[in-house]
């Protein structure tokens, strides 16, 4: 597994979290693209673990999907299927005029989700790298050397 991909991947999943919590200030709220945001990043951590168990994750928004690959390498994933399981309607719905209805406290349930899938993964992917920090985007030197002798 390259550390590295896996790290960018969740890289990309705190940014879409981070979006979301910011667009919390604007008035009126965009709920819609929180939802979608949400899922975004619940997509994008969960695709990250697949990769650190060296896994291609499929080209999909489909978060029950995404969980049930990884519950097949640790059964721990089973402690956010219903978080993934609301979620998942929010990858593609929201983003087109008349797809959902969305109000404040689904957008609410939505975030929390999003934070429960967030940090229950990247726990177990901190356990299974020996509790390296993750997020930090730092390629380690020898990354950093190959090649170059």
């Amino acid at each position: 597994m390259d550390k590295f991909i896996v790290d960018e991947w969740i890289k990309y999943a705190e940014m879409d979290r981070q979006t979301a919590e910011f667009l919390l200030g604007m008035n009126p709220k965009p709920l819609e693209i929180i939802c979608y945001l949400s899922q975004q990043s619940s997509e994008k951590i969960l695709k990250a673990y697949l990769l650190s168990e060296d896994e291609n994750p499929p080209k999909t928004h489909d978060l029950k999907l995404l969980r049930e690959l990884c519950e097949k390498f640790d059964k721990e994933f089973n402690q956010i299927k219903a978080q993934c399981n609301r979620l998942t309607d929010y990858g593609v719905q929201p983003k087109y005029p008349f797809g959902l209805e969305i109000v404040e406290e689904y957008m609410k349930i939505a975030m929390k989700d999003a934070k429960k899938i967030m940090d229950k993964v990247k726990k177990i992917i901190e356990k299974a790298w020996n509790s390296i920090p993750l997020g930090t985007n730092d390629r380690n030197i020898e990354q950093l050397g190959e090649g170059n002798s």
